[in-house]
């Protein structure tokens, strides 16, 4: 199951963050990059047009998903694993404490033939 995150930063929407079939993958969008104020999400993740890949949920983003008691509150309330890391991320994230948050995307339409 191949989902994917908005990523905002101070409601600014910064990149994408996107579940593939070997791992994980964050770009910040072109819109970001050419802004201004443009800073990254994280130190881990500085600025750069080409994608970030890894085969786990990256450092930052995984930090993000409550711990403890709070996690088995998030996992029994919304029916999410443990550890499916993306599910929790989008269903425990959207309204963090901090400048970040993460928000599913819009299922995108497939045209008819």
């Amino acid at each position: 199951m191949n989902r994917s995150a908005l990523v905002y930063f101070n409601d600014t929407l910064a990149g994408e963050l996107r579940e593939t079939d070997t791992g994980y993958e964050f770009a910040y969008r072109s819109e970001w990059l050419s802004h201004g104020d443009a800073r990254p999400v994280s130190l881990t993740l500085p600025l750069q047009a080409e994608p970030y890949r890894s085969t786990t949920m990256f450092p930052f983003f995984d930090g993000l998903i409550p711990e403890g008691w709070l996690l088995a509150v998030t996992s029994d309330t919304w029916k999410v694993d443990r550890r499916d890391r993306m599910g929790l991320l989008l269903v425990a994230c959207r309204d963090p404490i901090g400048a970040v948050h993460v928000r599913p995307s819009e299922p995108r339409e497939e045209s008819a033939p």
